[in-house]
């Protein structure tokens, strides 16, 4: 229930922050979250304040993720899930000690790196599903699955191997137990000897 006195209270605060007076504002808002810890709109305005008039990134978030926790559906909600990115990225440039870049070339930046994971995935997905359909001229499976072979290219290592087969590199030692007998130099493969690839 809103009482007189809170609406006094964000009535007095509206008035400060217009009047430029922001750590008073400030204080009244958080004063009128004491009485009303769930009141949504208080979060937002003193996220905005923070925001816009006190460009402190840190308090902004954590008054519009206080925001979208008691009204997630509310009228702010899209925006503040906006805003929340574009402060995460601000506090992180300032965190660094390296302001060197602006806000819109981090934000830029951070776009584009997504786009390159998901390109990344994308490509990955399209080289299992080449390997998994035929492991390439050089690879082949034996008859009964449990081990293939694989002939060595020039600038091939174990890790290297091991990750076309198991997507990881940490398999090269098993790759290299398995073939003992033809690998005199586990730094150094010679193009065009067959190896062992084990099962799974």
């Amino acid at each position: 229930m809103i009482t007189p006195r809170h609406s006094q209270q964000l009535k007095d605060a509206d008035a400060k922050v217009a009047a430029g007076d922001f750590t008073r504002a400030v204080s009244l808002y958080e004063s009128a979250l004491q009485d009303r810890p769930s009141d949504a709109d208080v979060h937002y305005k003193l996220a905005l304040l923070y925001d816009d008039k006190m460009n402190d990134p840190l308090n902004a978030i954590h008054h519009f993720k206080r925001y979208l926790v008691i009204a997630p559906n509310g009228v702010h909600a899209a925006d503040v899930k906006d805003f929340i990115k574009r402060d995460e990225v601000a506090l992180l440039t300032s965190l660094s000690g390296d302001a060197i870049i602006s806000r819109a070339e981090a934000t830029r930046l951070r776009n584009e790196n997504m786009t390159l994971r998901r390109e990344l995935d994308e490509a990955r997905g399209r080289t299992h599903t080449l390997l998994a359909s035929d492991h390439g001229s050089n690879a082949s499976p034996t008859k009964n699955g449990a081990h293939r072979t694989y002939v060595v290219q020039r600038g091939d290592t174990l890790a290297s191997i091991s990750r076309k087969f198991f997507k990881t590199s940490t398999r090269w030692k098993q790759i290299l137990e398995a073939n003992r007998d033809v690998i005199d130099n586990p730094k150094k493969l010679t193009a065009g000897q067959t190896l062992n690839i084990p099962s799974r």
